[in-house]
């Protein structure tokens, strides 16, 4: 089976909100997932967040610290999803490649359709904030 490895920012702000996004395309179209993305060979976990963040968002971030790492086998690929809990340094961020986002609170977060490998995630995300 392919394997994937990704990173994810799990971007969250001093109200203790979640930023979420939608994908705009492809198999898991207008599902909800933490921004981030494939690492490049060489790169650390951290460069390859701010990279994509950069990328997906025109933003820059501090990476906090590392939340939980999924391993997940969806129905082509196994994913390995490494995801940091991380803060916004810009005020202000465009989306470049997702199709909406917003902020959800601790108690909204069940409120979007996640991708399946993101549903362990947002119950570790319940039990730590």
């Amino acid at each position: 089976m392919k394997q994937i490895e990704v990173v994810a920012a799990i971007l969250h702000d001093t109200e203790g909100r979640i930023f979420a996004t939608q994908r705009g395309y492809g198999e898991w179209k207008d599902w909800w997932e933490f921004p981030g993305g494939k690492m490049e060979a060489g790169e650390k976990p951290e460069e390859a967040l701010k990279r994509e963040i950069r990328e997906e968002l025109s933003a820059e971030i501090a990476v906090d610290e590392l939340l939980c790492t999924v391993e997940y086998d969806y129905p082509k690929f196994h994913l390995t999803m490494h995801c940091y809990l991380c803060s916004l340094l810009t005020e202000t961020m465009q989306l470049n490649e997702h199709e909406a986002a917003k902020w959800l609170p601790k108690d909204e977060l069940d409120s979007v359709k996640w991708l399946p490998a993101d549903l362990g995630v947002i119950e570790t995300l319940k039990n730590q904030f």
